[in-house]
């Protein structure tokens, strides 16, 4: 096998949250790192990490949440790391996948793991929408609130920009353009 690089990937859910702790005193050559949901694997640290990998490198994570949040997109990007010839580790479970090696116990680990991550998930987001509907009925749910500038939305409609690229000028989502204007009537 050919010697490559120690490539770190980190995720947290959130712009807010500290990425610190994760892979703290590992040696890396490089890290990417995505502040954003693991529900999917539309991140683009991840992307730029597949696009940077190459065979012999080795991918480190914390641990099997960081990665995915399900057990289908959990196997597939392990697949494709794989596939290029490259290996993965999880720290905080001890597990890795090397590029060339089947090994059945690791699978049905992570199998499980990714099992346990994703019924997890599905719990907290079941206990969430219980408590919103509670707020919703007693009157004190309000939503998201958004802070998004909404002169610099107002600007930009007047210079004739669509909503489309209001979002990408922003950094914010579609969603978020058109309850802004919502908001500032216009």
């Amino acid at each position: 096998m050919i010697e490559g690089q120690k490539i770190g990937y980190i995720r947290v859910s959130s712009v807010d949250q500290n990425e610190a702790r994760q892979l703290d005193g590992v040696e890396l050559d490089k890290k990417f790192i995505d502040k954003c949901s693991g529900k999917d694997t539309d991140r683009p640290e991840l992307i730029n990490l597949f696009e940077f990998v190459r065979s012999g490198d080795t991918v480190l994570v914390h641990d099997i949440s960081r990665m995915a949040r399900n057990v289908k997109d959990l196997i597939e990007l392990i697949e494709r790391l794989q596939n290029k010839g490259v290996s993965i580790r999880f720290i905080k479970e001890g597990l890795q996948f090397d590029n060339n090696k089947a090994n059945p116990m690791n699978d049905l680990i992570l199998t499980i793991l990714g099992a346990i991550y994703q019924f997890e998930r599905s719990m907290i987001l079941e206990r969430q929408k219980e408590g919103i509907a509670i707020a919703k009925a007693e009157g004190k749910y309000k939503g998201k609130q958004s802070l998004v500038d909404l002169k610099q939305v107002q600007a930009l409609l007047d210079n004739k920009m669509c909503i489309s690229a209001i979002a990408k000028e922003m950094e914010i989502s579609r969603a978020s353009v058109y309850r802004a204007i919502d908001r500032i009537g216009a």
